[in-house]
C-alpha cells in the first residue's frame, strides 16, 4: 500500500459543456514555490449535445458525465488529493436537471460540485489567463468561447474594468446556424447578424475602455494553435501548445478559409483537428472573426489557462 503523502494536493475540476478537465498539482513547501503538475487530462464529454438548446441535459450526455467523474474520482484517490473544488458553468447552469446531475455526481463519487454564475466564470478565466499571459498596463479583450456560454473580459494584469458573459457557446451556435455542411453564405450572414445584436453590450464596452489585443481561451483557441503549428512545420507543438500562443491575423483568416470551404471528412483530415472540434470550431470562428473585424484587432494571443488555473491562483492566494 502507497503511504500517504504529507504534501497538500489539489484536484481541480472544470465541468465545461463540450469538455470535462481534471488538474491535479502539489503544493510544495515553502509556500512560495511553483506547485506541482502531477496529472492534466480533458475528456470531451459533450454535456450540451441534444439538449443545450432545449434547456436540458440529454440522457446520453447525463449518463458520460456521471461515468467521467467516477474516472476523475479514481485518479482524485489514486493521488491521494486533500482537497476537490468542482465546478460547473452553463450547461449545468441553465439546464432543467442540471441540480440531479449535481446530486448524482455527489451520491456516486463524494464529490461536491458548485454551480457558477456567468460573472464568476468569467472572474476566475481572468485569473487564469493572467497566469499565461503578461496583459501589462494596458486594457485587453479576453475572450473564452465554451460550449454553452461566452465570456467577454476587459482587463489588464491588475484590474478587471468590465465582464460579461453570454449565453452564445459554440454548441448553442451550432444547433441555431449550422444549416449546411460547409455553411452556407446564408448561414455565416445569419449569425453575423446575430452576433452584433447580442453582443452590443460588448461594443459599448470596447468604445469606452479601448482595449490593445485581443486574448483567446479554451477549445476552439487551442485547436486553431494546433491548426497553425501543423501548417508551419511544427508538429511536435500540436497538443503541446505553450501557455500563451501568438497566432497572426493572416495564420487565423488561412485556418478560417479552410475551415468555412472544407466539410466534416475534409475538416477531419487537417493536421492538428480534434475530432471533438471539427463542427463547432466553424460557429466559433464565425464569432472571431467577427469579434476581430468589429473591434480591428490584428492578432491574437491564445492563452492555454482558463478558469481550474483561476481557481488554483485564487486558491494559492488564500
Amino acid at each position: 500500500m502507497t503511504p500517504p503523502s504529507k504534501h497538500r494536493r489539489l484536484a481541480l475540476i472544470d465541468m465545461g459543456t463540450n469538455t470535462f478537465h481534471l488538474l491535479i498539482v502539489e503544493l510544495p513547501e515553502p509556500r512560495h514555490l511553483e506547485p506541482v503538475v502531477l496529472m492534466r487530462t480533458k475528456v470531451g464529454v459533450k454535456l450540451g449535445e441534444g439538449g443545450i438548446s432545449n434547456g436540458e441535459i440529454a440522457p446520453a450526455a447525463y449518463t458520460r458525465a456521471l461515468h467521467t467523474l467516477a474516472a476523475f474520482q479514481e485518479e482524485i484517490e489514486l493521488h491521494q488529493v486533500t482537497e476537490v473544488r468542482a465546478t460547473a458553468t452553463s450547461a449545468v447552469r441553465v439546464a432543467r436537471n442540471g441540480a440531479d446531475l449535481v446530486e448524482d455526481i455527489f451520491d456516486q463519487t463524494g464529490i461536491k460540485v458548485d454551480i457558477i454564475p456567468g460573472d464568476r466564470e468569467a472572474e476566475l478565466i481572468a485569473k487564469g489567463i493572467r497566469q499565461a499571459v503578461p496583459l501589462g498596463d494596458a486594457p485587453h479583450l479576453l475572450m473564452d468561447i465554451g460550449g454553452g456560454s461566452v465570456e467577454f473580459i476587459i482587463a489588464d494584469a491588475y484590474r478587471t474594468f468590465w465582464k460579461q458573459s453570454f449565453e452564445i457557446g459554440a454548441q448553442r451556435l451550432l444547433d441555431k446556424f449550422f444549416n449546411h455542411d460547409p455553411l452556407s453564405e446564408a448561414d455565416i450572414k445569419a449569425e453575423q447578424n446575430y452576433l452584433a445584436e447580442v453582443l452590443a453590450p460588448l461594443t459599448s464596452a470596447i468604445h469606452q475602455y479601448q482595449p490593445v489585443g485581443l486574448v483567446g481561451a479554451s477549445g476552439t483557441f487551442d485547436t486553431l494553435c494546433d491548426l497553425q503549428a501543423a501548417r508551419t512545420g511544427q508538429p511536435e507543438l500540436v497538443g503541446k501548445a505553450e501557455p500563451a500562443t501568438f497566432i497572426a491575423y493572416e495564420s487565423f483568416k488561412t485556418s478560417y478559409h479552410q475551415l468555412l470551404t472544407l466539410n466534416h471528412a475534409g475538416r477531419l483530415d487537417l493536421p492538428g483537428m480534434t475530432p471533438l472540434r471539427a463542427d463547432m470550431i466553424v460557429v466559433a470562428c464565425v464569432l472571431i472573426d467577427s469579434v476581430l473585424n468589429a473591434y480591428n484587432f490584428r492578432s491574437i494571443t491564445a492563452s492555454t489557462y482558463a478558469l481550474k488555473e483561476g481557481l488554483l491562483s485564487e486558491m494559492l492566494a488564500q
